[in-house]
């Protein structure tokens, strides 16, 4: 056993904010800013392409991900990309007054997105190499439960927070006000992880020069591409949140969209409570449930309910665009219960990753290798979500996001494992 996992720091004392920490730039980046783009002038194709594109450095990880493995600890990269992503959204805010505030937003996110991506890298690290295989098991939940958490609060309060500003400030200003915010928020988070979260041990390699350095960076990429069933696992990872990358985009735009547009006709507030008051409890319960699930039935068993569980539900999509009902109970209640199974089905890609791609001398590049796949996943197709929802209407185009789930639902049924659950 790693000495680190000796720590006398509880597991609760850093779990759950440096996992928070790890969802809100994310959230900020792919999903916040679709609403105040939206709010702000941009049409809907610009918004979902490039909140897609600057994503990308989720998925690019791998490249430098090695290098971080040899150079400072993983407490180091965790706490600076903190400082680095709080002060870009404080930037952020002093852009959108700007006449052409959009490239230079897009900029800035483009910072933040690395400097987040880098992060998720150092965070997982110590995660994985602070915690025995029990203990990441049991604390998956948590893990998953506040990085969601971090999901609801800026898509729920922060965008109910902009609805209620933009009556009495106006819309530019509102969305400075959220974005400062939030900018502080991780600050400070920062400044708490300097004290609170272990190390993750210290760096694993010497490197003498930067040439040594980038070949063992090249060793380490080619050892995650030598493992055992390695291209099924990549087509698992990229297919399983496949579905989520098609709608993620396009739901708070459809929710935001009038009913003559085949949208839900709801304001910014009424969008900030569904997600922030009961998709709150949805998410953790959820997400919390779904770690001792696996727990009790052990990841092989459960892998492919937690499949369904994850994908199924974007269906309620697509029963709202069709009916439109006008009940808020009834697009309240589609809402939690899809927030409620994304957050038990989630934690079953985190953990399959964890403990059949990872493992290994290089956890933590390998990790990251598979964490940005994931990403992938998501980022691909929400590129032309956008472009196929405008050509195609909500209604046809939610219809049509259910067919990717197929593929990895029988892919699912027939996944080989190479490590037992009770290694």
């Amino acid at each position: 056993m790693n000495p680190n996992k000796t720590s006398k720091t509880t597991p609760l004392k850093w779990v759950p904010s440096v996992y928070f920490a790890m969802g809100l730039p994310f959230i900020i980046v792919n999903m916040v800013t679709t609403l105040m783009f939206r709010g702000l002038g941009i049409d809907d194709a610009r918004i979902a392409l490039w909140t897609s594109l600057i994503i990308l450095p989720w998925s690019l990880k791998p490249i430098w991900s090695p290098l971080m493995e040899m150079f400072r600890t993983k407490k180091f990269w965790v706490v600076t990309t903190q400082l680095i992503s709080g002060l870009g959204l404080a930037l952020v805010a002093l852009t959108l007054p700007l006449p052409d505030f959009f490239p230079y937003a897009i900029a800035l996110m483009f910072v933040i997105a690395f400097s987040g991506a880098t992060h998720d890298i150092a965070t997982d690290g110590v995660y994985i190499t602070e915690l025995t295989k029990d203990q990441q098991a049991q604390f998956i939940g948590w893990q998953g439960a506040f990085y969601n958490i971090a999901k609801v609060f800026a898509m729920g309060g922060l965008v109910y927070l902009a609805g209620v500003l933009k009556e009495s400030v106006g819309i530019v200003e509102a969305w400075m006000v959220v974005m400062g915010l939030c900018g502080a928020l991780l600050f400070l988070l920062g400044l708490y992880h300097i004290r609170m979260l272990p190390t993750g041990g210290e760096a694993t390699a010497h490197a003498e020069s930067m040439g040594q350095a980038m070949k063992q960076t090249g060793a380490i990429f080619r050892s995650f591409f030598q493992k055992k069933y390695i291209w099924i696992y990549v087509a698992f990872i990229m297919l399983y949140r496949f579905t989520e990358g098609l709608v993620i985009k396009i739901v708070p735009l459809f929710l935001n969209a009038s009913i003559e547009d085949q949208g839900m006709g709801l304001s910014e507030q009424q969008i900030g409570l569904y997600y922030g008051t009961f998709g709150v409890i949805a998410f953790v319960v959820g997400s919390i449930l779904g770690g001792y699930f696996i727990s009790w039935l052990k990841l092989k068993k459960a892998l492919f309910p937690l499949i369904c569980i994850f994908n199924v539900p974007f269906i309620v999509y697509a029963l709202l665009a069709w009916f439109q009902p006008s009940n808020p109970l009834i697009i309240c209640g589609a809402i939690v219960f899809e927030y409620f199974s994304y957050g038990f089905g989630f934690v079953g890609l985190t953990l399959f990753i964890m403990q059949q791609v990872a493992p290994g001398e290089h956890k933590m590049a390998h990790y990251a290798f598979g964490s940005a796949l994931a990403n992938l996943g998501v980022m691909l197709p929400g590129m032309v979500s956008g472009w196929l929802c405008d050509s195609i209407g909500y209604r046809q185009f939610f219809i049509w996001s259910l067919l990717s789930i197929i593929p990895i639902v029988l892919l699912g049924l027939k996944l080989p494992f190479t490590h037992p659950d009770n290694e």
